[in-house]
């Protein structure tokens, strides 16, 4: 034992070791828990305060742009009633100021009874809601203030996270102290979502009642308070009796925080939830999106006005569109009451761009912007505005033909040649129908749409000047080659510009840009922003005006391109316009040579203009000519109906302009002199100091036969016709006669001065004309009576067959018509008749044979180079022809033997 220790003292310490009082141990655990608790509890205290500063960290900034929600604007026509409103959330803002007490009451009541007590967290509220989550699980009760919702509505995500939680009170904090209680629950008011897409309870009370919140009663208050808790299940107009309820524990709230008295709580709680509500049918129609086509081009213009947005500033903007306009154009595009119909295409329906604007303003009445569109697609392709389409024909007025007369003065006669014609580059250019007219007016030029006179006038004035004149209509492209002149441009236009350009020329030569809005009213509702367009002289007045008469004969002309846009009575120009496929789109889509891809018309009065664009989505879907006059018939449907009962002056002649007579044919123009047939007179407008001056000497009389004489052979039974004449060379000279005071029938036209008129029958006096005729011109006739008396021993003899077949014998004659003089004479088209008959006229007419048959001419027909006429110089019948398109007559009848020359009518004309 003695060797285990050193010293007793060792033992002893080794015995004190292995002895451990059981109490002393207990105590010592306890301690140590305690202490352990409680630098857990610091420790978790730092944790979470780390944690919730962390989160607190990396919280969004308080930003017055989210504070303050967006507000739809809302949209008004030109009377200023509302047409809709625009925003990606239905609201209307009301300042803190035009809420009455009893709605503050009943939100604060409901939402945060402490709210103007507390600093942005409610900690005696929090402390309830903590035991709640404990007791129910996290998320079971909130504890979000008043200000709380407003960060949560404003920055945060509704999901409940601690995150979430600790941001939200971080940042209403903030929010406390950067702004005012009654700052923070106008934030709230107006933000909060109260179903059927609407936000905001100023918006709700219109909703829900059609009342302005400061109008609101206690029960629609409550009602308009219990709605953010759950909206949608809530909704008085889909389930009144969860609302009727949920309305009920607001008044019980109010009457609890004293709000109101237990009578009044009781009283309302007695209403009926469905007393006051607005029906479910005028939500529906209150809310409709009308006139999505201009409200698509309104929104477009308040962007470009300025730092605007129409889906969140809460602006007024008040346009321009006419409701009845509006709404008989989309009636139109809708084939309703129509006299029309739209080609029916089985791959997709034919599209349509439409624009409507006040000539003198540059206001746009009315827009369509397509067919059959789907009603869900918001600010679908407008082809009014969105679409840049080749405008053909319809540029002609515009670059090449107005800009001729600004800068050369042209007059409305002046005559270019249409003929077969080339490009600069050598590239060959042809007109719609393929053939040439030959030296026409401009006018003509314009009426009949051709190619040839629209590219001879762009080369004329200069692409330079043509470039300047559009630019001022506000069209403006990427080139001015010579295909220009007829449409080839590019970029395209739309039915917004083509109205613009064209109103110029209806408003005295003034330009002014269309547009749909005339001001902006901004969300403090005091502050306008007026749209400033201010009108551009574009044009001379002379230009304008002689555009604008020659575009009337588009439509007014029988055989105008434009006649299918007129509209009786109503003094409009317009012109079409066609576009054409490449040869390469028409061999790929097999598409035939009529088909188009576009068709345009511009019609304008002096009060409206419009401008119509048709066509399909697939521009390989092509218009057939019939097709191609829908848009001259959208025209006249919709100026038909905006001027009816409107008072339309035509438009006004300026002073710069003068009207003047023209002998039609002459090149420059001339005056018509005294002897110009009354069908070779037409009336055209110049530049006042270029009218013509000088006279037309094209049918001035040339001098007439003089010492004509003429002697009656009894025994030849002859007539001997002589006269005198000058040394003029190129002189014929036509001879006519009159029997007894009958009407006057040509023999011939001969190079002789004189004629042997033979086998005379009649008796009684021959009145004989002779006219010197040279090219176009003829005199004034020279004429001589002869007498003519039979013998006496000849006097109760009876005529013979013969004479007696002659009286009734039919006669006949076709292209160059020659009568025989044989009672049944035929004639036939090489001239072989007998009895010396003569070729027909250009004119139509067949001269009357000079032969000696006493046969009658009896029936003519012929053709277009020439009719056959009845008539000889015997006693026969002389018939009458009468011709049709074609040049071909008939005649019968009895007389003298000098028949009347068939007529013949113009053939008809083969018109695109």
């Amino acid at each position: 034992m003695a060797g285990q220790y050193k010293s007793r003292e060792e033992k002893r310490l080794a015995q004190q070791k292995s002895k451990s009082p059981k109490g002393k141990k207990k105590g010592s655990m306890v301690k140590r828990v305690i202490i352990s608790l409680f630098i857990i509890g610091i420790i978790g205290m730092l944790a979470g305060a780390g944690l919730f500063a962390y989160y607190a960290s990396s919280a969004p900034k308080l930003d017055e742009k989210l504070l303050k929600d967006p507000i739809a604007s809302e949209i008004y026509d030109m009377n200023g009633d509302l047409i809709t409103t625009v925003g990606k959330e239905k609201r209307e803002y009301a300042n803190f100021d035009d809420i009455p007490q009893v709605m503050q009451d009943a939100v604060i009541a409901t939402e945060d009874n402490r709210f103007y007590k507390h600093n942005g967290i409610d900690l005696i509220r929090l402390g309830g809601a903590v035991i709640a989550n404990v007791t129910g699980g996290f998320g079971s009760e909130g504890a979000s203030t008043i200000t709380q919702q407003v960060i949560k509505g404003s920055f945060l995500s509704p999901e409940k996270t601690l995150k979430r939680k600790a941001q939200e009170a971080w940042l209403a904090l903030k929010l406390e102290q950067e702004y005012t209680k009654e700052e923070i629950f106008e934030m709230y008011f107006n933000k909060v979502y109260m179903s059927d897409g609407i936000n905001g309870m100023a918006t709700a009370a219109d909703h829900y009642y059609g009342k302005d919140i400061k109008d609101i009663e206690l029960h629609e208050a409550a009602m308009i308070a219990g709605l953010p808790q759950s909206p949608n299940n809530y909704n008085p107009l889909k389930h009144p009796e969860s609302a009727e309820k949920r309305r009920n524990i607001v008044l019980s709230l109010m009457a609890q925080h004293g709000k109101i008295t237990e009578k009044e709580k009781k009283a309302a709680q007695a209403v009926p939830i469905t007393k006051g509500l607005v029906s479910a049918e005028e939500v529906e129609k209150k809310n409709g999106d009308k006139y999505p086509a201009f409200v698509d081009a309104v929104i477009d213009e308040v962007q470009k006005m300025g730092d605007y947005n129409l889906f969140s500033d809460g602006l007024k903007v008040y346009t321009t569109v006419d409701p009845d306009a509006q709404t008989r154009l989309e009636e139109i595009l809708a084939g309703e009451n129509t006299s029309f119909s739209y080609p029916e295409n089985p791959d997709e329906p034919m599209q349509a761009g439409v624009t409507l604007m006040d000539t003198k303003t540059g206001e746009i009445r009315a827009i369509g912007g397509g067919r059959e569109q789907d009603p869900e697609v918001k600010r679908g392709f407008n082809y009014a505005i969105d679409s840049k389409r080749q405008p053909g024909s319809t540029i002609k007025p515009l670059l090449d033909y107005a800009p001729a007369i600004e800068h050369l003065k042209w007059s409305t006669y002046h005559i270019l040649k249409d003929e077969p014609y080339e490009y600069s580059n050598g590239t060959e250019i042809n007109n719609y129908d393929g053939q040439f007219k030959g030296p026409i007016t401009i006018r003509e030029g314009l009426w009949d749409s051709r190619n040839i006179t629209a590219l001879k006038a762009f080369q004329a004035v200069g692409a330079e000047k043509a470039a300047d004149f559009v630019n001022g209509l506000g069209l403006k492209f990427d080139h001015y080659y010579e295909s220009a002149s007829i449409g080839g441009v590019s970029p395209g236009v739309n039915s917004v510009q083509m109205a613009g350009a064209y109103g110029a020329f209806g408003n005295e030569g003034v330009y002014n840009k269309p547009h749909t809005v005339t001001k902006i009213v901004l969300r403090d509702g005091e502050t306008e922003i007026k749209n400033e367009n201010k009108p551009q002289p574009a044009m001379k007045e002379y230009t304008a005006y002689m555009v604008s008469d020659m575009l009337k004969s588009v439509i007014d002309h029988p055989q105008g391109t434009g006649k299918f846009a007129k509209v009786p009575g109503l003094p409009m120009a317009g012109k079409s316009g066609t576009t054409n496929y490449s040869q390469e789109e028409r061999d790929k889509y097999g598409i035939a040579k009529s088909g188009a891809p576009d068709s345009w018309f511009v019609g304008y009065t002096t009060n409206y203009t419009a401008a119509v664009w048709t066509g399909y989505k697939t521009q390989s879907i092509p218009l057939s000519p019939t097709d191609r006059h829908v848009a001259q018939y959208i025209v006249s449907d919709l100026m038909s109906y905006v001027h009816d009962g409107v008072d339309t002056a035509d438009f006004k002649k300026p002073d710069s302009v003068v009207e003047s007579k023209v002998e039609m044919g002459s090149d420059p123009a001339r005056l018509p002199s005294e002897y110009t047939p009354d069908d070779r007179i037409i009336t055209e407008l110049f530049v006042k100091g270029t009218e013509p001056s000088k006279v037309s000497k094209e049918f001035d009389k040339i001098d007439a036969p003089s010492k004509l004489k003429g002697k009656f052979n009894k025994k030849d039974k002859t007539i001997t016709l002589a006269w005198d004449y000058g040394k003029e060379k190129d002189v014929q000279f036509e001879v006519s006669v009159s029997i007894n005071g009958e009407a006057k029938q040509v023999l011939t036209t001969t190079d002789k001065k004189g004629l042997n008129v033979e086998n005379i029958q009649s008796e009684g006096t021959f009145t004989f004309e002779v006219v010197a005729i040279s090219g176009d011109q003829r005199s004034n006739p020279a004429s001589v009576n002869v007498e003519v008396k039979g013998d006496k021993k000849d006097e109760g003899k009876p005529e013979d067959d013969n004479e007696g077949n002659n009286d009734n014998g039919q006669g006949n004659g076709n292209d160059q018509g020659n009568g025989n003089g044989n009672g049944q004479g035929n004639g036939n088209d090489d001239n072989s008749g007998n009895d010396g008959g003569t070729p027909g006229n250009e004119d139509g007419t067949t001269p009357p044979p000079e032969g000696d048959g006493t046969g009658d001419g009896g029936t003519g027909g012929g053709g277009d180079t020439g009719t056959g006429d009845g008539g000889t110089t015997g006693d026969g019948t002389g018939g009458t022809g009468t011709g049709d398109d074609t040049g071909a007559g008939t005649g019968t009848g009895t007389g003298d033997g000098t028949g009347t020359p068939a007529t013949q009518s113009e053939p008809g004309r083969n018109q695109e």
